[in-house]
């Protein structure tokens, strides 16, 4: 049985535990607010520009509109971007991208894959395994904003262009809520354009011929305007992932540090009444040794 200074000792060190796993919950908070603000802000913008390149090239249809970095080609070499955070205690959250990743590699053992990470977790982990490394994006979380991720989506689609590489794809952690995160695995490159949808009218109405989309004046042309809109999707897609991450990280720490924080409380209870036991056997041992004493000197 423990002494009732090691119990002492191992409360206080429980304590100490939980103030610190209380005050990361409440920075992880802070941050998880600006960072929710910044992906809520960036998806409406990331999906209308995504619509607006489907719905230009829909209505280009036979005009010979294309665009490099939306055309596919047969896939031999594949690069993986994988976001993971630079820190640990976030519960499942880089774990479960690794998880990922390493399924992804698994099924496509058959192409030459290399792998780029941003974020030390994700690095870490396929370096130790010998797994062929292509660059680390490293420090990149700590001054992301839209010019640095479009410089590392031209460097992805610079690649693309020359034939390096065939395909390019991203693994991340898609914000849902502040407790739940939805491992994705994205296509980055080729961009891939949205389908766009006739009327619920139109599609109820059998043997009726689909009305003729609008169309529009384009300056200084569609080819133009098509040339500048692909580059800017691409650099969106990967600031909206780099976000999802960032926020889905947040949202992550703070359910593990709340979790971690609940356990400690329980602990502290659990061991304060150990405490309280073992220090009734002592009080009640002595007790019986003074009596015993007492009756001995009779």
């Amino acid at each position: 049985m423990a002494s009732l200074r090691d119990i002492r000792k191992r409360i206080r060190s429980v304590k100490n535990t939980r103030q610190i796993t209380k005050a990361m919950k409440m920075v992880a908070a802070a941050k998880l607010r600006k960072a929710q603000d910044a992906i809520i802000a960036a998806r409406p913008y990331a999906q209308m520009l995504d619509q607006i390149i489907s719905d230009l090239v829909t209505r280009s249809q036979g005009e010979g509109l294309a665009h490099p970095l939306l055309t596919s080609r047969p896939v031999r070499k594949v690069e993986l971007l994988l976001l993971t955070s630079d820190r640990g205690l976030a519960g499942g959250f880089n774990s479960n991208v690794i998880r990922r990743a390493s399924r992804f590699l698994y099924e496509n053992s058959g192409m030459d894959v290399e792998v780029s990470t941003v974020g030390r977790k994700g690095n870490d982990f396929f370096r130790q395994r010998g797994q062929k490394m292509r660059k680390d994006f490293g420090q990149l979380y700590q001054r992301l904003d839209y010019l640095h991720a479009s410089q590392v989506a031209e460097e992805m689609s610079a690649r693309f262009l020359k034939g390096e590489v065939d395909a390019v794809y991203v693994i991340y952690n898609e914000f849902l809520s502040a407790i739940s995160q939805k491992v994705t695995v994205a296509q980055l490159l080729p961009l891939q354009t949205l389908s766009v949808e006739a009327p619920k009218a139109v599609q109820a109405a059998p043997e009726t011929a689909t009305p003729a989309l609008v169309d529009f004046k384009y300056e200084p042309g569609r080819q133009d305007v098509l040339d500048r809109l692909v580059p800017q999707a691409v650099s969106i897609k990967l600031y909206r992932s780099l976000l999802e991450s960032v926020a889905s990280e947040h949202g992550a720490r703070m359910s593990a540090m709340e979790n971690a924080t609940s356990n400690a409380t329980d602990m502290i209870a659990a061991l304060s009444l150990t405490y309280n036991r073992t220090r009734q056997a002592v009080i009640t041992k002595e007790l019986m040794e003074i009596v015993s004493g007492a009756e001995a000197l009779k």
